[in-house]
């Protein structure tokens, strides 16, 4: 190993891996305050989010969409339905099946929660360009690592 080698790994934010944790729970820090007037956690709002794009979806689609595996779902759903903000109603097209649909208090709660991205991006140094760029360069690696070999 060379000097150059012992240089560029002497301290633990060099890590990708590290970089992107921190950042990950530096978002999520700074979207409580905000989620908490609207009475979402980060997932609860994850799934909102994913409703508002393409609502009447099955708990699978649901689960596909954000990215969370359905026992952690389960229990954000049955919040959000006690909260009103959504309901599980049977498929009209396979009554085995339920499908999660918006309430009319779920889609009022759509524009206020939604204001949130210009509050945390009035809070950072990075254009939108760049904003977007991270985000694309976050969904590739995720594409990549999740590849089946």
């Amino acid at each position: 190993m060379n000097a150059d080698d012992t240089q560029t790994s002497s301290c633990l934010s060099d890590s990708v891996c590290f970089a992107l944790y921190t950042a990950g729970n530096a978002l999520v820090r700074a979207y409580r305050p905000l989620l908490d007037e609207c009475g979402l956690t980060y997932p609860q709002y994850l799934v909102m989010q994913a409703l508002w794009l393409n609502d009447g979806v099955s708990l699978t689609q649901l689960s596909q969409a954000t990215r969370l595996d359905l026992g952690s779902l389960t229990p954000i759903v049955k919040r959000l339905e006690t909260k009103e903000l959504l309901i599980r109603a049977i498929d009209a097209e396979d009554e085995r099946k339920k499908v999660i649909r918006t309430t009319a208090e779920g889609l009022a709660l759509k524009q206020e929660a939604l204001a949130l991205k210009q509050v945390l991006l009035d809070k950072v140094t990075l254009s939108e360009p760049e904003i977007e760029s991270l985000r694309k360069m976050c969904m590739t690696l995720t594409l990549d690592l999740n590849r089946k070999a």
